[in-house]
């Protein structure tokens, strides 16, 4: 069996997942990686057959997407020409987390692809929403990567085609520790802005993973790195707590690690608006508005309280699913 794995490149919880799914897809047949977007700060360890420009959305430096940035970035016939050109019929099997153009060119070509990501559990009707809607947000959640068969990821189990996170080995297996500091990852903040919302906190030890930072620094009580996986794993796995964007794989894994959690939803992302409800309801702090930042951190610092989630490990299993939903599809 030929398979195409597509895989959205932006941001870094993606590609950090495909890490894992990779190796069980590999064990059915001849796979082929297919990424797209601007804005990763990881490689994967595995050959990339297609890396593509897609359509990515641009990180600001003021805590949340750049549109106008986002917009000056779409290279629309570029994006055209690799949607008409990607050969997606030449694979019985086509995976795709939210990658748009694998998912168009399949939807123009009348081709099954089966979507696999995030994002397709955040629109499912048991998972939470903000009390503000956001239609154009809605709109992009829906469409940016249409899927015949659609299987997705959440906080909690929603039903049988959406499932508890995929948690990377690396943490599954790592020695959790707390050495006392916070692990830091804002990448929509400029270090100026991060330095800004630390810097009232200056008995903590921060160690800031920065998509600004070209080399460490320290300034005060705050240590800013350049993003590197191997670097944010050691960070991650011996903190007190993590304070981040209300992405999915991170927050995920500090649950799963019994970390405290707080984050910070970018702004002009309604997929992240949707998970901070989430995380809401499952008891964590959400720093929604930055007038009230100071407070909700000060209250966080104090408190012990965590909240563990013991995901269980399905990765193989949903794998084995997914097969045998597109079996039952083009029979």
């Amino acid at each position: 069996m030929k398979i195409l794995y597509a895989i959205q490149g932006t941001g870094n919880g993606h590609l950090a997942r495909a890490t894992e799914i990779i190796p069980y897809l590999q064990e059915i047949g001849q796979i082929d990686l297919l990424v797209s977007g601007i804005q990763g700060d990881i490689s994967l360890p595995f050959e990339v057959k297609y890396k593509l420009y897609g359509f990515s959305f641009i990180f600001g430096k003021k805590g949340g997407v750049d549109i106008w940035k986002t917009i000056a970035k779409i290279r629309l016939f570029r994006l055209i020409k690799d949607i008409r050109k990607i050969p997606v019929n030449d694979y019985h099997l086509v995976i795709n987390d939210f990658e748009p153009v694998t998912a168009w060119a399949c939807k123009l070509r009348k081709k099954t692809c089966i979507g696999l990501s995030h994002q397709n559990a955040v629109l499912h009707a048991k998972a939470a929403r903000p009390t503000k809607k956001d239609i154009p947000g809605t709109f992009i959640l829906k469409h940016y990567a249409p899927s015949k068969i659609r299987y997705g990821f959440h906080f909690k189990q929603l039903d049988g085609q959406n499932f508890t996170p995929v948690i990377r080995s690396s943490i599954r297996k790592a020695m959790v520790t707390n050495k006392g500091h916070y692990t830091v990852y804002l990448p929509a903040f400029s270090d100026v802005e991060i330095e800004k919302i630390l810097s009232g906190h200056k008995n903590v030890r921060w160690e800031v993973f920065s998509k600004h930072c070209r080399e460490s620094y320290s300034t005060g009580s705050i240590q800013f790195n350049p993003v590197s996986l191997d670097g944010f794993n050691r960070s991650f796995v011996s903190c007190a707590g993590i304070l981040c964007t209300a992405g999915f794989e991170t927050p995920a894994e500090a649950l799963y690690m019994g970390k405290k959690l707080c984050v910070i939803p970018m702004k002009n992302q309604y997929e992240q608006a949707c998970n901070a409800a989430m995380l809401v309801e499952m008891g964590i702090p959400v720093i929604d508005k930055m007038s009230n930042c100071r407070h909700i951190l000060t209250n966080w610092l104090a408190q012990n309280q965590t909240v563990k989630i013991t995901y269980a490990d399905n990765t193989k299993c949903i794998i084995a699913e997914l097969i045998d939903s597109y079996a039952c599809a083009t029979k």
